[in-house]
């Protein structure tokens, strides 16, 4: 672990989170256009011109760059879990960005999310593992990914609300995990020289894949409120990320007597979640109204109509 691997990704950490904000807040301010590809085209075109969603479009490009150095210098199962800190930051950006403040249950359970995580990667100390990918490795890591994206996008289409955003989002995660895999196998090959990575999949693989995970977590964000998708965003990531490490990258996390507060790592996740459940900000309230809005409105975060 160094510290410019820990710094570059708790920088990607904030910028994702900012972004994550800023481009729900233009989600909460562009109106509902009704059902359809049409409609979500319609709807993409009105966001295009929202200045919060551009600038959250271009935090999520820097996110990208900072996340590529320190996968660099880092394994993909360190980097990519030091990300949950995301979720604090998501807190603390939107209590500025929607000026108003979770309750205190929901802080808890963002604090517990992201407690539970550290407190795992601290005890399972993922080990750096191989720059490139292992021979055929590939085949399998993709193919597992890509199932578990349409599968929870499958599962995403008949629920509305706070269940679709936490579905979308997770797909999402899935996807920005695996780009971020794909990231570490191209940038791990420029140490036979830019032409070694410019030349090689990956590399055009993670801008696909990225598209992706992008056009999911826009899904996420009109969906529902952060409180939903953004927990699965981040610890879906995170945890993805360890295991992709593992298939990929031969990088593995220590066990013996070190599975115990890896488990109590694991319970943490757990209970913040159950907590998260019952907060009264997870019906999402705080971040469902425009903040330019005069006090006394009631503009809400835009529904698709059910049916």
């Amino acid at each position: 672990m160094t510290v410019v691997t820990v710094v570059l990704a708790l920088l990607a950490a904030l910028s994702n989170a900012s972004a994550s904000v800023l481009q729900r807040r233009a989600a909460v301010q562009e109106p509902d256009r009704g059902g359809g590809a049409q409609s979500a085209l319609r709807r993409l075109a009105g966001l295009l011109r929202r200045p919060s969603w551009l600038l959250g479009t271009g935090l999520l490009a820097l996110s990208s760059v900072l996340q590529a150095g320190a996968l660099a210098t880092g394994s993909l199962s360190l980097v990519q879990p030091l990300l949950a800190a995301e979720l604090l930051f998501t807190l603390a950006v939107g209590s500025v960005v929607f000026r108003r403040r979770p309750d205190i249950r929901t802080w808890l359970a963002f604090a517990a999310l992201a407690g539970g995580l550290a407190l795992f990667l601290l005890a399972a100390a993922p080990t750096p593992g191989r720059p490139t990918a292992r021979p055929g490795a590939w085949l399998p890591g993709g193919c597992g990914a890509l199932a578990a994206v349409v599968l929870l996008a499958l599962a995403a289409r008949p629920v509305r609300g706070a269940s679709r955003a936490a579905l979308l989002g997770l797909a999402s995660a899935v996807t920005f995990a695996t780009t971020a895999a794909l990231l570490k196998e191209a940038v791990g090959r420029l140490a036979h020289g830019p032409a070694a990575m410019f030349t090689h999949w990956s590399l055009y693989a993670t801008g696909a894949a990225g598209l992706v995970a992008f056009l999911l977590l826009q899904g996420a964000l009109a969906a529902g409120s952060l409180t939903a998708s953004q927990p699965a965003l981040t610890l879906g990531d995170a945890l993805t990320s360890v295991v992709l490490g593992w298939v990929l990258f031969d990088e593995t996390i220590r066990l013996g007597l070190h599975v115990l507060p890896e488990v109590i790592g694991i319970a943490l996740i757990g209970a913040g979640s159950i907590g998260l459940a019952h907060a009264s900000s997870a019906a999402g309230e705080w971040d469902t109204t425009d903040p330019t809005d005069s006090p006394g409105s009631t503009t809400a975060v835009p529904r698709t109509p059910r049916g």
